[in-house]
Order: structure tokens, then sequence, then C-alpha cells
């Protein structure tokens, strides 16, 4: 249910909305939009009457939430958000890049690739501390020394970090160095997980899991939602299918499809999404132009030495070149890419 406030509406009374929301045992989360507040009660609706709430000062009307997921929707907030961390943002018109390796290997490597990163205009680093991986012998990351080179990196270039992380205990660690936390597509539905970085104080980067639909998806980013956390950013990384020419196939429909759906900005990833190096650039512009609020994509001082997806990861110099492309896309879209 939506409670929508009065133009104007004082505090005074948009708390009492509020309050009596929570003694009905619901949540109440007061969204401050451009023209009007509006007040969602989330939780269990056959505990409130709509009528009594109509009747309340400084009430304009009172809506139902029809969507299942409930703070993502359109129908609670019509304003896109915008998620800010350090000098990161994407949403409202602003597509924030993104880059750095699949896994932090050394402090030269990391360094290198946030240096990179900055001189092509991005405003992120993300890289892999805890990597989780297909094989129990591959290589796993270099943990919290993977944290702690990340956290030096962004001290040099003042980048936002963007890391994984992969268990509920690991959330205060990975939170005290990282700008962003990355839920990967094997931990969509780790519900535990998603709660615990809902109450991180960190912005979170949702990716899609492979076999998971839309509305399960965003189901997932309500978890993270309902414990408070507005900055959630819904990453479409590719999905599987019975292709086999890409290593999954990225479906870039679902990019204007959410922004019809719900107010989070949409970050795409075309590495994971294409496996291929060298499909990235001409996928990460298609994403722009398509409408998305981000990217995330994979790069390397030298690809074919990394230690985990090397085949999917540009050189600094096709980084730099897929800036200036997706730049060029944005500008003519009136947007800003960085």
């Amino acid at each position: 249910m939506i409670v929508v406030m009065e133009q104007n509406a004082p505090d005074d009374r948009i708390d009492t909305i509020a309050n009596r929301i929570t003694e009905l045992g619901l949540k109440a989360h007061v969204i401050r939009g451009t023209e009007r507040t509006v007040i969602a009660a989330v939780g269990d609706e056959r505990k409130i009457k709509v009528e009594s709430f109509e009747s309340y000062p400084g009430v304009s009307e009172v809506l139902p939430i029809l969507a299942p997921y409930k703070m993502a929707s359109r129908e609670l907030r019509q304003d896109p958000t915008q998620v800010r961390a350090l000098g990161f943002r994407a949403g409202r018109g602003v597509v924030g890049v993104m880059g750095g390796p699949c896994s932090v290997e050394n402090e030269e490597q990391i360094v290198a690739c946030a240096r990179a990163v900055k001189a092509s205009g991005g405003t992120a680093l993300r890289g892999g501390a805890f990597k989780p991986r297909t094989s129990p012998y591959s290589f796993q990351g270099m943990k919290e020394d993977g944290l702690k080179l990340l956290d030096l990196a962004r001290q040099e270039t003042g980048l936002a970090v963007v890391t994984e992380v992969m268990s509920t205990e690991d959330v205060p660690l990975v939170a005290k160095y990282a700008d962003v936390l990355q839920i990967g597509a094997r931990n969509m539905q780790n519900y535990r997980l998603l709660e615990a970085v809902g109450r991180s104080g960190r912005a979170v980067l949702l990716k899609r899991g492979p076999s998971a639909t839309i509305e399960e998806w965003l189901l997932a980013a309500e978890y993270i939602l309902n414990e408070g956390n507005p900055d959630v950013m819904l990453c479409e990384r590719g999905i599987r299918t019975f292709e086999n020419h890409t290593r999954f196939t990225l479906p870039l429909a679902s990019v204007p499809y959410l922004h019809r759906k719900t107010h989070l900005p949409v970050i795409v990833d075309p590495s994971h999404g294409t496996g291929h190096s060298y499909l990235v650039t001409d996928m990460a512009a298609a994403s722009v132009a398509a409408g998305a609020d981000g990217l995330i994509v994979e790069m390397h001082p030298n690809p074919e030495k990394a230690m985990s997806d090397g085949y999917q990861s540009l050189d600094f110099a096709q980084f730099d070149e897929m800036m200036k492309r997706c730049r060029t896309i944005a500008m003519a879209l009136g947007k800003e890419l960085g």
C-alpha cells in the first residue's frame, strides 16, 4: 500500500502516518520525491483498513502496490534512483563505469588497473578479492589481502571500490574496504546474504542469476531494499540459453523493460554476458544505446596472463577505446559517462 501525501504536507503529518503503519506491524518507508512525499507500508496488508488512512489530514490518496516487488516498483517511486559511492554515480542521466580485473593478483596489477580506469574517465574500480569458482582447484582470490590492495588503489586514485561479498559473515569485513558490495549471480537468491548487505550501509550491485526471471531478480532486490538500503543497482550479466557462441546470452531488452518496472539503476556486464573480449566493446556501446545506467567491465594489464577470465578482459588500450565509443553514444542521448 502507498499513502500519497498532499503536496507540501508538513513533517508532523508524515510522521503520524508512518508511526501508525509501524504500530500495525508493518514497515513504513518514507520516500520524498520532487513533487510530493509517499509512504510505503510493506508487510501483511490485511492488517490495514485503507479507508482509515484516507481520512488522515494531509493524505491525498491511498493506493495498492500491485507488483509483488513493492519497494523496487515504479508504482511506489516514479523518479529514477541515482546511486552514489564516492565519485561514482549511476542513474538519472549518468552512466557510471566500473572497470578492473576479475581477480586482484598483486599490488602492481591492481594499481595499474586503477590508474588506467581513471585515465579513461571511469569512476569505480572493480576487482575480486573473494572469488566464487566452479572448480575448488581454481584461484579463489587473495581475500583480505586483496581487499587491502583495493583500498591502496582507491587511496591513490580516488576511485570507488566494487568487490564481491560471498557470505553473511564476510559482510562487515568487505564493507570495511569496499564502497559497493557486489552480489554475484550464484548468490542472487541467498536471502540471508541479501538482508545482511541491506544492513551494511553500502551501495549494492545485484547481479542477475543465469536462470532467474526478471521478477525473481526484482524480488531479490526487495530483500535489500526492505532492510532500509535504497542504494541498489541491478546488473544484467546474461542468462543461460541453448546458444553456445557466447558464454551467456546478453538480453539487452531487459534494460528498457526494467526501466518501465523499477526505479533502480540498471547496469550491464558485457564481459560475463559475452565471454569474449572482442565482443565486449560492441556490447558495451549497445548497452549505453539501450539506456543502461552503468557498465561493469573486466580489464587487465596483460589479459593473456590473467589468473581468471583473461579471455573476456580488455587490455588498457581496448578499455580506453570502449570508453570513447560509449561516451559518444551517451552524449548523443544527453547523458554523462564516467
